[in-house]
């Protein structure tokens, strides 16, 4: 495996984990711990592999452990961190963006993984079930339901529960 190819999906990584955490630092802490894995189990690494989708899986299994300690909080963009998106220069512009991802934090972390994965990251619906090893049918249902639910947000109706009586 040649380094450099590691070294050209550091951009995708770092979009994803900041799009993810929301906090430049939490990020770029994750994707280091991603590329760290990466290197000590090389030797895991299938040639011929789809070398992203092994590594969103590192950064994945990484994230859930994180989740799992308590270690890492998502936080939102400070007011310089903010500054950086980018976005056309309008000031309505910046606060759609601003709103956007201040609706995606009140998306469920599982179901805002996979709209990342999909709208980010343009994977593929098998390539995300690969990934966190889940049915494509699950996929499927976690967007949909993300989707929704982002769209609820966005215009300001409060998410709703779904919730059916079975007899």
């Amino acid at each position: 495996m040649d380094s450099r190819a590691i070294l050209a999906e550091l951009p995708r990584l770092r979009r994803y984990a900041r799009a993810m955490l929301g906090d430049r630092a939490a990020a770029d802490d994750l994707v280091q711990d991603t590329l760290e894995r990466a290197w000590s189990r090389l030797a895991q690494w299938r040639p011929g592999s789809d070398l992203r989708a092994w590594l969103f899986g590192i950064m994945h299994n990484l994230r859930i452990d994180q989740l799992r300690r308590g270690g890492l909080a998502t936080t939102s963009l400070d007011d310089d961190e903010a500054a950086e998106v980018p976005v056309r220069p309008t000031q309505s512009d910046l606060l759609e963006v601003m709103d956007l991802e201040s609706a995606l934090r009140q998306v469920p972390e599982e179901q805002r993984q996979i709209l990342l994965l999909v709208a980010l990251e343009e994977m593929s619906y098998a390539d995300i079930a690969a990934l966190l090893g889940i049915p494509v049918g699950t996929v499927m249902s976690r967007l949909s339901r993300g989707r929704e639910r982002l769209r609820q947000v966005m215009e300001g109706r409060q998410p709703t529960a779904n919730l059916r009586v079975v007899r």
